[in-house]
């Protein structure tokens, strides 16, 4: 097993995914791709192929799929020597299909082996070791266990000096909104990155009432990013708001991924030692690149790709 932790940890579900071959409905298809996603694990991809040292973890179920999952993402470069694997629940499955131009996906993950987690399975040397915990809401929506998982890691990160970045990932298809919102509003107090969307601001708030959501992120200690508040990306830190132009995608393919490759290319900017702005604008790069190509993570691009855009000034200002 790996002796030192790398640079960011996270952890999450995993699953398979399984799509069309051709942009079409499941019920007419003759043939489905098979492929993997999960917000943490896409992001966990994204940072390595960064250049960053990162290591992922779940519980996955002990057959065919879990296991070609855990091995396509330790073929990315990330560390799965945390993995575990259960005997008595699957590894979770997803259906991505297009139903009048927009994605449609359908989820089979109740009961599933990442469901299972609980915090006795975190590896508090190993959280220990890294310079940023990165979490998400998707998490704490899976079970109960689950939800106390996410609240010890962020234990075991806040005892040991270690940074905590949470995306929400506002999924109601898992759980309520009232459920999501106390769950996600307490993690963020506790969060030294909070990466929400602004429409993810306004169900978790609920308020349409912008100086009231402006007010409710300048309470929290944590540097706010917030992604897609008009034409631009905001950062809300020590009571300022500064905001980041948008980066130009040239062809928009999926836009599935695209918030994980924006969440990637922010935690790369911060473990290389950048400003926020700067971090902001190369996450910006990284996910206009992210939705160029079908996949949940196929896309995002290598280090030097990614050097290339940011030497190249292209910016929208509007």
């Amino acid at each position: 097993m790996k002796q030192h932790s790398p640079q960011v940890v996270t952890f999450g579900e995993s699953m398979a995914l399984f799509l069309p071959s051709q942009q079409q409905s499941i019920e007419r298809a003759d043939s489905l791709q098979h492929r993997f996603g999960g917000a943490e694990s896409n992001v966990a991809i994204g940072l390595a192929r960064l250049g960053i040292d990162v290591g992922w973890f779940s519980v996955m179920g002990d057959d065919p799929l879990g296991k070609r999952i855990v091995k396509s993402i330790r073929g990315e470069g990330v560390d799965v020597s945390r993995v575990l694997y259960s005997k008595d629940a699957p590894t979770g499955m997803m259906f991505r299909e297009q139903v009048s131009g927009r994605n449609a996906v359908h989820y089979f993950r109740k009961g599933s082996a990442a469901s299972t987690m609980t915090p006795d399975q975190l590896d508090e040397t190993y959280i220990q070791g890294a310079k940023l915990l990165h979490i998400t809401g998707i998490t704490p929506a899976l079970s109960e266990s689950c939800k106390a998982t996410i609240y010890r890691a962020i234990e075991l990160a806040k005892k040991h000096q270690v940074t905590v970045c949470f995306d929400p990932n506002l999924r109601l298809k898992l759980w309520s909104i009232e459920e999501a919102r106390e769950v996600i509003l307490s993690i963020a107090k506790e969060a030294d990155y909070f990466l929400p969307g602004w429409d993810e601001l306004k169900l978790l708030y609920d308020t349409e009432n912008e100086a009231l959501i402006d007010e409710k992120l300048n309470e929290l200690k944590a540097i706010c990013i917030v992604k897609g508040k008009g034409d631009y990306n905001v950062i809300y830190e020590q009571g300022n708001q500064t905001e980041v132009p948008f980066y130009p995608a040239e062809k928009v393919v999926d836009t599935v991924g695209a918030g994980d490759g924006f969440c990637a290319g922010f935690l790369a900017g911060i473990i290389k030692g950048l400003s926020s702005y700067e971090a902001v604008r190369m996450a910006s790069i990284n996910g206009s690149l992210a939705v160029q190509t079908y996949g949940d993570w196929e896309a995002l691009p290598e280090w030097e790709q990614l050097q290339q855009r940011l030497s190249a000034q292209a910016w929208i200002e509007r």
